[in-house]
This record gives structure tokens, C-alpha cells and sequence, in this order.
């Protein structure tokens, strides 16, 4: 379960912004065009409200696809933390491409600042724990990368990409292939070198993955004594991982029961766009 990393990201960030700009762009601009060709402009971005900043890197490739001459000046970074009415970048260049863009830049940081600043308050939620949250794949469609690499800027932690790169054998594969020991079991013939997590409903069913040699063992809606005693059992035989159920109101207390993990689908689906704003001014002619 490694954090993804920026320098990952280019061709995401090319083809996420590629796909932005054909919904919105599509054959041209027709509004931005009305505007002489040879006018500049300036803008500035703010935020309204408090949040985590996030989604420079897909702003500037926005700039880049829509017009090489536009610039961005840039006063904060990913994982600053924001007061409303902080000043985020300037953008300079051609006013007819600057308006083509700024609809798709204020929709990528408001979508992932929004996702960062979630994350960070639930990450605040648990301070001084050492649980780790994690998302999950609870994401828009198409922006998965995206908002997972938001959710480390405020301070969380990824859990599998998709359905690749870790098994995760939930009860359905359970049944579809004859219990906790034989799927378990499959996962190994089948692909060396990937994490193997089994989903449990109950204590017994915690007993029988790590007996089977789980690598993670996700216990499944448990009330906070059975993770206390999952905890004791398993002592460091597998990791531990809470979910389903989960609120605000009972996370600090489901990280208390000594859980290496809690995943929390709301990190990146149940989130509010962060207020920006772009102001514009023409330069003199």
C-alpha cells in the first residue's frame, strides 16, 4: 500500500486534462472568441474558504494543453493549508485562452482540494494514533490517480488502486470459491508478490484468514470490542484493517481499539467543491 508520488502521475495528468478539455472545449471556444485575438489579461485565483490546497500540476497542464503562452505564478503548493481569501497563483497570457481555461482549472482544484482537505480532517480526527487511514475505490470516475494522490496531501494513505494490484476477497468470493483457506489459497498459486486481504463478518471468520495466512485481514462492521480482541489474537500475524460503519463520531475511538488501518470510502466520495474564484483584469492596450 504505497502513497502515490506526483512524479508518477505525467501521462495521468496529460490525459486527465485531455479528457477535461474535450467535454468543454470540444471544436472550439466560440464565447472566448468574440475577444480580440491580440488582448492579454491577468488573472488571480482565490480561495473563499479555509481548506488544503491541491491540483497545481493539473492547473498548470491545463495552461499548457490550452495555449503555451499562458503562465502561472504560483504562491502555494500542494498540502498548504489555506485562509479564505489567500491568493493562489497569477495567470498571464492571451485573454481569449485564459478564459478557455479556467473553467477546467477551477474544476480540478476545487475537486482536489476538496478531497485533501476531507482527508485532513479526518487525519486531524485521529492525531496522536497510530492508525493509518485509507481511501478507497470510492472515486470519480476517471480522476481515481487524481483524488488518490489528494488524499496524501492531506496527510492519509492509499489502499489498492484498483482491482490489480492487491486481492481483496470479499464474502462473495468466498462462497464462489469454497471458503476463506481455499481462496486464500488460489491467491497464492495464482500471482506471487501480491498482498492477499480477506473481508470478515466475525471473529471466527478473523480466526480462519489468519490461520490461511492473510496478508491483511479487513474486519467488516465488528463492534470495537471484537477489534479489541481481533488485535489481541492476531499479535502482529497479519495487519488489521476496520471498515463499514465507520463515522466521524466513532473513528477516534475504532483507531483506539490498536487497528494497523481504516479505510473510509467518504474521503473521496462525500466531498464539497472548495470555493475558488478567478478574477480577471485586462491588461492596457
Amino acid at each position: 500500500m504505497a502513497n502515490i508520488k506526483l512524479n508518477d502521475l505525467y501521462a495521468v495528468i496529460v490525459a486527465d486534462v485531455q479528457r477535461a478539455l474535450a467535454e468543454d472545449v470540444g471544436s472550439g471556444d466560440i464565447t472566448a472568441a468574440l475577444i480580440p485575438a491580440e488582448r492579454q489579461a491577468s488573472a488571480t485565483i482565490i480561495t473563499r474558504e479555509a481548506a488544503v490546497f491541491c491540483g497545481r500540476a493539473w492547473a498548470d497542464e491545463v495552461l499548457r494543453q490550452v495555449d503555451p503562452a499562458l503562465s502561472a505564478s504560483w504562491q502555494v503548493a500542494d498540502g498548504d493549508s489555506l485562509e479564505p481569501n489567500r491568493v493562489l497563483c497569477t495567470i498571464k497570457g492571451p485573454a481569449r485562452s485564459l478564459l478557455t481555461a479556467e473553467r477546467s482549472i477551477l474544476n480540478f482544484l476545487q475537486t482536489l482540494s476538496a478531497t485533501a482537505t476531507r482527508s485532513q480532517h479526518f487525519a486531524a480526527l485521529v492525531a496522536g494514533t497510530p492508525v493509518r487511514l485509507l481511501d478507497t475505490r470510492k472515486t470519480l470516475p476517471g480522476l481515481r490517480m487524481a483524488q488518490k494522490y489528494a488524499v496524501t496531501c492531506g496527510g492519509c494513505h492509499n489502499h489498492r488502486i484498483g482491482l490489480f494490484d492487491a486481492f481483496l476477497i470479499k464474502e462473495n468470493h468466498i462462497a464462489a470459491c469454497g471458503g476463506i483457506t481455499e481462496a486464500v489459497a488460489q491467491a497464492r498459486l495464482m500471482v506471487s508478490g501480491k498482498p492477499v486481504e480477506v473481508e470478515v463478518e466475525n471473529l471466527e471468520e478473523m480466526q480462519q484468514a489468519l490461520d490461511a495466512g492473510a496478508d491483511i485481514i479487513m474486519l467488516d462492521e465488528l463492534s470495537h470490542a471484537d477489534m479489541r480482541t481481533a488485535v489481541e489474537r492476531c499479535q502482529g500475524r497479519a495487519k488489521l484493517e476496520a471498515s463499514g460503519g465507520i463515522t466521524e463520531a466513532t473513528l477516534r475511538s475504532v483507531a483506539e481499539t490498536g487497528v494497523d488501518y481504516i479505510s473510509i470510502g467518504s474521503m473521496t466520495k462525500d466531498i464539497k467543491a472548495v470555493d475558488l474564484s478567478l478574477r480577471l483584469t485586462m491588461d492596457s492596450i
